[in-house]
């Protein structure tokens, strides 16, 4: 059974060009993990990533580029399927991003019920640290990643 999840709507400070080429190469991803607070081994190129934490393996792929709107994930490598849609929108507020995620998991129904709401939190955590970074602000790190 499809799961679809729709985080809350950010408005980041950067334009939509700029935002959207942070996210275009997954290596960037990889340089985003605190190493030195997270046991995880990560491998990424520019249309690949996967990480192995506790012997549990992800990986995403890059579907889909639609230059400065969004940018669709799929899984590979990965227990659950899933496709992550970024969208970068232009603002009425010049020179910021509207932002927001999409996320699909083929999750079973018990799957759902353990992980459903900590799906939607995780992607809007997501949304708002993005926006808390883009203005100077630190995102809210979770207790056990800080130092």
């Amino acid at each position: 059974m499809t799961a679809h999840y729709t985080s809350k709507h950010g408005q980041v400070a950067k334009r939509p060009e700029e935002l959207y080429m942070a996210f275009t190469d997954l290596r960037n991803f990889a340089q985003m993990i605190p190493t030195d607070k997270v046991q995880a081994e990560f491998q990424a190129d520019y249309d690949h990533l996967t990480v192995t934490v506790q012997g549990f393996r992800i990986g995403v792929r890059v579907d889909e580029r639609q230059p400065y709107r969004l940018i669709r994930l799929g899984s590979s490598e990965s227990p659950v399927e899933f496709v992550g849609v970024l969208h970068f929108e232009p603002s009425p507020i010049p020179g910021r991003t509207e932002f927001w995620i999409d996320l699909d998991a083929n999750l079973n129904f018990m799957m759902k019920t353990m992980l459903g709401s900590k799906l939607q939190q995780a992607i809007d955590k997501m949304v708002d640290g993005l926006v808390d970074a883009s203005e100077g602000r630190m995102p809210q790190m979770p207790d056990d990643l800080r130092g």
